[in-house]
């Protein structure tokens, strides 16, 4: 199936920047599922004196839920959508909290870092190579650092791959053509199909030198359908910094 890849997935995101927030406020529990897992990096007294990274920060209401969870925290968002660093850029917020318009993958190689935590919401299906960015992202992280990652993922029913299909074609899709972005929403339904399964992603992350891994499915009629993937750098890897 053909999916939408880097300049051309940037674009399709700038042209659905501007409805993108209203679409995403149609699901059920989008906004406090991202809470809950912000909430999942368990950063101390608030994050103070923590820097976090919200690697594909889209609108910021990824940066938002990680602003509630660690209101005392540092927070880099990046995003390779300048429509969409717009909307968040538009948007209120502390002197704490930055955005920078780069890829992940050129975020990764910027000399940005190290991170106590990293948060990646809607992210890794997207991105051309991503054991690459994970690598990086481990790089990036301090020794002990955190990882979250909150994405569609199916959890390998026929159930749910079924229910997934249904959802886009009778919901997801039309409410996308009506806003001019069918392309976009089209691709959503088929990155999702193509990306790994809920063990299939938890393998991918152990073999990339994460440790501590587990899997949370969300609540709601997203079970088996989206999960929240949690990782740590183990506490004795050595921080490379980035070049």
């Amino acid at each position: 199936m053909t999916l939408l890849r880097d300049h051309d997935l940037a674009r399709a995101f700038d042209h659905a920047s501007h409805t993108y927030d209203c679409l995403t406020a149609l699901n059920p529990g989008h906004r406090s599922d991202l809470l809950r897992s912000a909430r999942r990096l368990r950063l101390p007294e608030g994050g103070a004196g923590l820097h976090v990274l919200d690697l594909g920060c889209g609108t910021g209401a990824s940066t938002r839920a990680l602003l509630r969870a660690a209101p005392r925290a540092r927070i880099t968002g990046v995003d390779a959508s300048s429509g969409m660093l717009r909307r968040a850029l538009a948007k209120p917020w502390p002197a704490r909290v930055r955005f920078l318009h780069l890829t992940a993958e050129e975020f990764t190689t910027a000399g940005e870092g190290p991170f106590d935590a990293v948060f990646a919401a809607y992210l890794l299906r997207n991105v051309t190579d991503p054991d690459r960015v994970l690598e990086a992202v481990r790089t990036l992280l301090r020794p002990g650092g955190r990882l979250v990652v909150h994405d569609y993922s199916l959890s390998g029913s026929a159930v749910h791959r079924a229910l997934w299909t249904a959802v886009c074609r009778g919901v997801i899709i039309p409410a996308g053509t009506l806003s001019g972005d069918r392309a976009l929403y089209r691709h959503l339904w088929r990155s999702v199909l193509a990306f790994d399964t809920a063990p299939a992603f938890t393998d991918r992350l152990t073999r990339t030198g994460f440790t501590g891994v587990r899997a949370v499915p969300v609540a709601g009629w997203q079970t088996g359908i989206v999960h929240t993937f949690l990782a740590r750098k183990d506490a004795g890897a050595t921080v490379v910094s980035p070049r």
